[in-house]
């Protein structure tokens, strides 16, 4: 069973629920995007963060190398 759905399915699948929700089941709803948004923020600096240690990583190789065949 394919589970990815499109934002768009998913808000078309929630407007009645959302529309039928007791303010308690609205404010549970509203933690879980919260954390789901502070989630996907995390993970773009994650992401930056992994992509600029791989980029200090390759220039502290080609240093490494450059600098050991300047000593050969």
């Amino acid at each position: 069973m394919n589970r990815d759905f499109t934002l768009q399915q998913i808000a078309e699948g929630l407007t009645k629920s959302v529309l039928n929700a007791s303010d308690k089941e609205l404010e549970g709803f509203q933690r879980i995007l919260d954390e789901t948004i502070r989630l996907r923020e995390a993970h773009k600096d994650l992401h930056k963060m992994v992509q600029s240690y791989s980029s200090s990583g390759i220039q502290r190789s080609v240093n490494h190398t450059h600098n050991q065949s300047q000593n050969n």
